[in-house]
């Protein structure tokens, strides 16, 4: 498996890593800091599991979902945001995202979404 995970917060970042961390075998995990960047990382990569935010600076999580789908229609997206309203999560989840989390993500909560995406 290939996971990538964008957002502008290396703080956030690192939070998913860590708890992503127990799931991983051998996978490969790329970062990304903003939606332009994970989008030359699927261009060059084909990632099968996106973690994205939804608030960076060039280009945000609702400007790069759609293009991350068009790449590889297979990917699974979770928005992870702190944008919880359900509008932000209505517009993710119509744009193709496959769920719609609040940050941070703890050991616990990353088990569910392994679990659902299993």
């Amino acid at each position: 498996m290939k996971y990538l995970i964008t957002d502008d917060s290396k703080l956030a970042r690192l939070s998913l890593l860590k708890s992503l961390q127990p799931y991983i075998k051998n996978d490969e995990i790329y970062q990304a800091t903003n939606g332009l960047e994970a989008i030359e990382i699927m261009k060059t990569h084909k990632v099968d599991i996106i973690f994205l935010d939804l608030t960076m600076p060039i280009m945000n999580g609702y400007e790069t979902l759609p293009k991350i789908l068009e790449i590889n229609p297979d990917a699974k997206v979770i928005v992870v945001s702190a944008d919880i309203q359900d509008k932000a999560k209505n517009i993710v989840i119509n744009l193709g995202a496959q769920l719609h989390i609040k940050k941070p993500i703890n050991k616990k909560k990353m088990q569910e979404i392994i679990n659902i995406l299993a």
